[in-house]
């Protein structure tokens, strides 16, 4: 079953299912935003780029079409989008 998810009063939609685990698809407006995790988290860029701020670290750090990152659960972490990116996020 599929579930959309919106957020950030649309900039940011996704569509989450299951594969092997929660999995979601979604894509970025250009804008700031923040999000928080219960469950550890891996990003993967799809399309476009995301420039991060991940917890604990002082550096943004942008990544690309094909690069990962990962988030640690019950933490948060800010994103800036300069141009409308698509993202897999896989629920560790």
């Amino acid at each position: 079953m599929l579930k959309v998810n919106e957020y950030f009063d649309g900039h940011v939609k996704s569509i989450g299912f299951e594969n092997k685990g929660p999995v979601s698809m979604g894509v970025m407006e250009v804008g700031e935003y923040t999000f928080g995790t219960a469950a550890p988290e891996r990003m993967t860029v799809v399309k476009g780029e995301l420039t991060v701020k991940l917890p604990g670290r002082i550096e943004w750090e942008t990544y690309g079409a094909g690069d990962s990152f990962e988030v640690p659960g019950e933490s948060s972490f800010q994103v800036q989008i300069t141009q409308t990116s698509a993202y897999l996020c896989e629920y560790l």
